[in-house]
């Protein structure tokens, strides 16, 4: 059974830092590139950050750009989403998901089709 389990989330302050995990298991984790999406109150899911398969590679929402950082670790299955510079607007429920094919164009990462398996999120709250 396929899970991802999102960690790391918390309160903090607009400046600070977080990190945020997500731990999979049910299948062979390097054979997939990873995403973040975060789903603000009010609002639609919104596309964060994709790596690829081997963590040489990543893509960015413009919005994140500079402030947010992804990598992975395929021998501990995980992957890490470091976030910087955090606004309040970074106020969300942020999810792991799994990219359901290899191949993708980059405008296909904000397409939520392009996921099978999702966590069930972590709270990130920037607030003074």
């Amino acid at each position: 059974e396929v899970q991802l389990v999102e960690s790391g989330g918390g309160l903090v302050q607009p400046g600070g830092s977080l990190r945020l995990c997500c731990a999979a298991s049910g299948f062979t984790f390097g054979n997939y590139e990873m995403s973040w999406v975060r789903r603000a109150p009010g609002k639609g899911p919104e596309w964060v950050s994709t790596i690829n398969t081997g963590g040489g590679s990543s893509h960015f929402a413009d919005f994140v750009k500079g402030r947010f950082t992804i990598s992975r670790d395929n021998a501990k299955n995980t992957t890490y989403l470091q976030m910087n510079s955090l606004k309040p607007e970074d106020t969300a429920l942020y999810y792991c998901a799994r990219v359901a094919r290899l191949g993708l164009y980059y405008v296909q990462y904000s397409y939520l089709t392009s996921y099978d398996y999702w966590g069930q999120g972590t709270q990130v709250t920037v607030s003074s």
